[in-house]
C-alpha cells in the first residue's frame, strides 16, 4: 500500500526484457530485496539493488495495463516505498495496482498552480468524482473536473518539480489509478438487496476488530 506522495525522482538505468535497473538514492535506504516499491504509481517487487540502483522485474500484465512497458534507458520515474504503520498518510491509499492508461490532453497555467486534462477510459472516470482522489502516475492528486471521457486534475509547483509531472507535455501517457474506497462504496451500490448494518461493515472491512 502507497500514499501517492513520491520520495523521489529516478532514472531508468537500463531496460531488460522482463524488468528494469533504476537509478536512485533516497529510496535505498533500509532496502532489503522482496520489498515493493510504487514505479510512476505501480507496485513492483525489488529483486537486488546496490550503492545507487536497484532492479525489479517486470509481469506482461503490467506493461500491458502502464506505462512502464514504454519506459527507455534515461526516462525519469516516481518513486515511493510502500508504507509503514507508522508513516504518515500524506495523500490518498494507493494499492499501486494501475486501472489504465491516460492521456495528456492539454496543460494550461491556473494561478501558481497548472490544470492537466487526461483523457480516460470509463473504466477509471466511474469512479472518479469532484474535489475525489486519482494517482496520476503514482502522483496522489485531486480531481477539479470530470465528465466520462476526460478528467482535471490541479497540480501546485512543488509537485510539479518534484514529480515527473512537470517533465509531461500533451500526447504523453500516464498511469491511473482510481481511489479505492471508491471503488468500494460503488461495489457495494450495485448490491441493492442488501442492507448497510454493523455486521455488513465489519464484513467488508469497514470496522476493527
Amino acid at each position: 500500500m502507497f500514499t501517492g506522495i513520491v520520495n523521489e525522482v529516478g532514472r531508468v538505468a537500463s531496460v531488460r526484457p522482463q524488468g528494469l535497473t533504476i537509478a536512485a538514492g533516497k529510496v535505498l535506504e533500509n532496502m532489503t530485496e522482496g520489498d515493493s516499491i510504487a514505479v510512476n504509481g505501480a507496485c513492483l517487487t525489488v529483486t537486488a539493488f546496490g550503492d545507487d540502483w536497484f532492479n525489479v522485474d517486470i509481469m506482461p500484465e503490467t506493461s500491458r495495463r502502464s506505462n512502464i512497458g514504454l519506459l527507455r534507458p534515461g526516462d525519469a520515474v516516481n518513486l515511493e516505498k510502500a508504507l509503514t504503520l507508522d508513516g504518515l498518510l500524506g495523500g490518498h491509499l494507493v494499492q499501486g495496482h494501475i486501472d489504465a492508461i491516460g492521456r495528456v490532453a492539454m496543460l494550461r497555467n491556473d494561478g501558481e498552480a497548472t490544470i492537466i486534462s487526461i483523457e480516460a477510459p470509463p473504466e477509471v472516470t466511474a469512479y472518479v468524482v469532484e474535489k475525489g482522489f486519482i494517482a496520476v502516475d503514482g502522483v496522489s492528486l485531486t480531481v477539479t473536473s470530470v465528465d466520462k471521457q476526460v478528467l482535471e486534475v490541479s497540480v501546485v509547483d512543488y509537485t510539479l518539480r518534484h514529480t515527473t509531472l512537470g517533465m509531461r507535455q500533451t500526447g504523453d501517457k500516464v498511469n491511473l489509478e482510481a481511489d479505492i474506497i471508491a471503488k468500494y462504496v460503488a461495489q457495494m451500490g450495485k448490491k441493492k438487496d442488501e442492507t448497510i448494518t454493523l455486521d455488513f461493515l465489519n464484513e467488508h472491512g469497514f470496522l476493527a476488530g
